[in-house]
């Protein structure tokens, strides 16, 4: 053994080939926290230092390769400014060029993931042999960063401009025939003969066949292009890219510039270039967001699994209540992640709805070459439609999926309970009624909860797990559970009208009615708020969500927090219910909808709407964008630190990804705890202020005013 360390060891192997094998101790994964960066130095001194050494074989102990550097490290050293975002930075950097300079070939072989820092650490060695099930990438974009150990240096060498900066501008995980493809690896094979198939491509190198001093002159020179070559490549690949990622985004165009500026340099220059653009993008608000983003979906993920740990058994059977699009939608999200699964309905039609909503989403992948036909059958095969309750008795779980009405759900509930054994589990996935109203007429209130799913199922990755005055521990853990097995961020809270999304939403829908009753015009609205960072507008987004569900879900909102949420005013989107005018459901709403040539609906101006609003709303003029921005934003703050206070939600991580998750804040702010301590909430106190005779909506808590003249945040300790 030439070296043994925590992290990683160094032994050698047969005909002169030394084995560097990755893997950190009393981790899943490998990844280069500081201690594997240390110890990836000290076992190069020790590969340096031996003299028998013929080749340089790169392996990992665990089920992937290296999932990247340790974000957990980023906090410290990227408040610490140029200086200490450089000193992270430049051991690595030093130590994958000792590892290309070194006097003999190398070769990685790469299972499962290798991304970011693992990729660079590949792209470092002279040859890259894949598994068929790896995956690689540069994925740095989307923590508001660049690839910072050479990534945008050695990529273009290994694969060409263009493709390097779409790989790096998207940030996407790369499967097998691409990487191959692309000729960032020389060979694809089964993970089974991995190792034997880097070692056999290293001796051909170590025996003369292999040139691997010209592929690493190649890497450390300048890159062939001439000047209007190289005009043409990068003028138009940081438009695309510039327009692709948005003015919110700058890390993508900060990595193409990198390769820009060091495609005429040698590999040393070209890493002081890449050190330059990484720290400019790393001193960013988006990037800071972006990587706290990061941290709190991993405290998600772990509560999730603390829940999972909890669960005194699986959930190998379920069950849906209510087929349509969202039954049919829960069926197959249940059914295509392994669990068996009933979806009953009163009629045929209802059956088919469903059915049909499944096979539509499971034909999509079949199409795009995700899913073979078999698997789609094998799917379709775990969704047992049905009219009646034959089986229910051995199911883990059900799902009341039914119309959003009390009365009904306390008809079907009540039903079910008496079909279903004594430990079975059920949930509500009502949006807005409390999950203790709904259990009135349960006997066994302890198995009933809420599993509030967003729609699409299939896309928004969120579900509220709303835990009642009863619900059993017991519950709870077992449908965290069966969220995590379904692949969704499960997120537990605590009962009230709305629980904790929609409570939160509606407020800012408050906002938006105000405006518009003012005199405000909804489609500037939209623009200020899309151009905040919104996916879209209030007034898109109510259509989209469907204005009758809307007014629906607002009475029962001004129900249970009449002092802040009942009002006294008509409001726009009452005006466009009581026209009919219902959403992209039936085409017309504050927009009308076409299909476009995807067949997808496309908002167009409906100017009749202005008609129908002018009796119920101020002459209309011109808001400045910032009043728009506070009016709408306040409300929802208020109201999701009232929640936190409450303890509805248990803390700011979890409250900021719900809402990341459930309705697309903008990531790029980090969620609304993470936007209030940027801006500051003494700062934030005094724009509520401004807006105080609008109503308690606009009304900082006490525990924010407290917070303010304090000078506290909210991820103070983070």
């Amino acid at each position: 053994m030439l070296f043994s360390g925590k992290a990683l060891s160094v032994q050698m192997l047969d005909n002169g080939i030394a084995e560097l094998k990755f893997d950190l101790e009393g981790e899943s994964v490998n990844k280069f926290n500081r201690l594997t960066v240390s110890e990836f130095s000290e076992a190069l001194d020790a590969i340096e230092k031996a003299g028998d050494i013929k080749g340089l074989l790169l392996t990992s102990g665990k089920s992937v390769f290296i999932v990247g550097a340790d974000i957990t490290e980023f906090g410290g050293a990227f408040s610490a400014g140029p200086e200490g975002i450089a000193e992270l930075m430049n051991k690595n950097n030093e130590n994958i060029n000792r590892l290309e300079d070194l006097p003999f070939p190398t070769a990685v072989a790469i299972n499962g993931y290798a991304l970011g820092g693992g990729f660079e650490v590949c792209l470092g060695c002279d040859f890259r042999v894949m598994g068929d099930k790896a995956k690689v990438g540069l994925p740095e974009v989307k923590l508001g960063l660049i690839p910072g150990w050479g990534g945008t240096v050695r990529l273009p060498r290994v694969v060409g401009v263009d493709v390097a900066a779409e790989w790096i501008a998207a940030g996407k995980e790369q499967r097998p025939d691409a990487a191959l493809t692309a000729h960032a690896v020389d060979a694809v094979v089964p993970t089974e003969q991995l190792k034997d198939a880097a070692l056999k491509l290293l001796t051909r190198a170590i025996d003369g066949e292999l040139d691997y001093k010209q592929r690493r002159e190649t890497k450390k020179s300048p890159i062939p292009l001439n000047d209007t070559e190289a005009l043409m490549a990068f003028f138009t690949t940081k438009a695309f890219v510039g327009q692709q990622a948005g003015r919110n985004y700058p890390s993508p165009v900060n990595a193409v510039t990198s390769i820009e500026q060091g495609y005429k340099l040698n590999r040393d220059e070209a890493l002081k270039i890449e050190q330059q653009q990484f720290i400019a993008s790393a001193q960013t608000e988006t990037a800071a967001s972006l990587v706290g983003l990061f941290l709190n979906d991993q405290k998600v993920s772990k509560v999730a699994k603390g829940w999972e740990k909890k669960s005194d058994k699986q959930i190998e059977r379920a069950a849906v209540l209510g087929a349509g699009i969202m039954g049919g939608g829960i069926a197959y999200q249940s059914a295509y992640k392994g669990t068996p699964i009933k979806m009953k309905d009163i009629n045929q039609d209802g059956i088919d709805l469903g059915l049909k909503e499944a096979g539509k989403l499971l034909t999509k992948l079949v199409d795009r070459g995700r899913m073979t036909p078999a698997k789609m059958a094998e799917t379709l095969n775990r969704i047992e439609p049905t009219l009646s309750y034959d089986g229910f008795s051995d199911v883990d779980i059900v799902v009341e999926a039914v119309v959003e009405n009390p009365k009904v759900k306390h008809a079907v509930l009540k039903e079910v309970e008496t079909k279903v054994s004594e430990d079975t589990v059920i949930a509500s996935n009502t949006s807005t009624i409390s999950i203790d109203t709904l259990s009135e007429p349960l006997s066994r209130p302890e198995n009933f909860l809420g599993m509030h799913f967003f729609n699409p199922v299939h896309k928004m990755p969120l579900v509220e797990v709303i835990r009642g005055e009863k619900t059993s521990e017991t519950a709870v853990a077992r449908v965290v559970a069966y969220a995590n097995k379904m692949g969704k961020k499960a997120i537990v809270v605590r009962d009230c009208p709305g629980f904790l999304v929609n409570r939160v939403l509606f407020p800012y829908f408050a906002g938006f009615a105000m405006l518009v009753r003012d005199g405000a015009d909804f489609q500037q609205v939209d623009k200020v708020m899309e151009r905040w960072g919104w996916p879209m507008g209030p007034a898109y987004l109510m259509d989209v969500v469907g204005i009758d569900t809307g007014v629906h879900a607002e009475k029962v909102m001004a129900e249970g927090f009449p002092e802040r949420m009942g009002k006294t005013f008509t409001a726009a989107s009452d005006v466009m219910y009581e026209a009919g005018r219902y959403g992209q459901k039936n085409g017309k709403g504050f927009y009308v909808y076409e299909e476009d040539k995807k067949g997808r609906p496309k908002k167009v101006v409906a100017e009749e709407v202005y008609d129908l609003l002018k009796p119920h709303v101020a002459e209309r003029r011109e808001f400045e964008a910032d009043e728009v921005i506070e009016r709408m934003m306040v409300p929802m703050a208020t109201e999701l630190a009232r929640c936190l206070e409450e303890g509805i939600v248990d803390s700011p991580a979890e409250a900021d990804m719900a809402l990341v998750y459930g309705i697309g804040f903008p990531p790029f702010r980090g969620g609304i705890f993470a936007w209030l301590d940027s801006i500051g909430l003494d700062n934030f106190v005094k724009m509520a202020e401004k807006h105080s005779d609008l109503g308690e909506l606009y009304k900082p808590t006490d525990g924010m005013r407290e917070m303010a003249a304090s000078g506290k945040t909210y991820y103070g300790d983070k």
